[in-house]
């Protein structure tokens, strides 16, 4: 387990660090009001967990705790919630999967907003 924690360890820094330049990039030849640069992050990660998942399931399973949970954890967690939509629509819970995407979006951004309102009472 100990190695394990390490591997997503180091894939987490290494996909946040890259989340960080990929962001600063994006933003420096891009401006304007939609969040463009974590739309293409979201977006890569999303393409990334798949070939991660492709190649962990038929190599050793360390390579996902390096790439898939570390790596795109840190860079997106979009990724994750995105496999975890489709393995929800493969197994037959479309309903399921639509409920989880519109509870995550909506209950997500009201948490956003709850958690700032909180805070100005401080």
């Amino acid at each position: 387990m100990g190695f394990n924690v390490l591997l997503v360890a180091i894939g987490g820094a290494l996909g946040s660090v890259l989340r960080y330049l990929t962001s600063l990039f994006i933003a420096h030849y891009f401006s304007g009001k939609f969040p463009l640069a974590t739309f293409i992050i979201n977006f890569i990660g999303c393409f990334l967990i798949g070939i991660f998942l492709h190649f962990s399931l038929r190599a050793d399973e360390k390579l996902k705790y390096l790439f898939v949970i570390g790596f795109c954890g840190g860079f997106t967690t979009f990724s994750t919630f995105a496999n975890e939509n489709l393995q929800l629509i493969h197994n037959g819970n479309a309903i399921l999967a639509l409920t989880y995407t519109l509870a995550s979006v909506i209950l997500g951004i009201l948490a956003v907003w709850l958690g700032m309102v909180v805070m100005k009472s401080f």
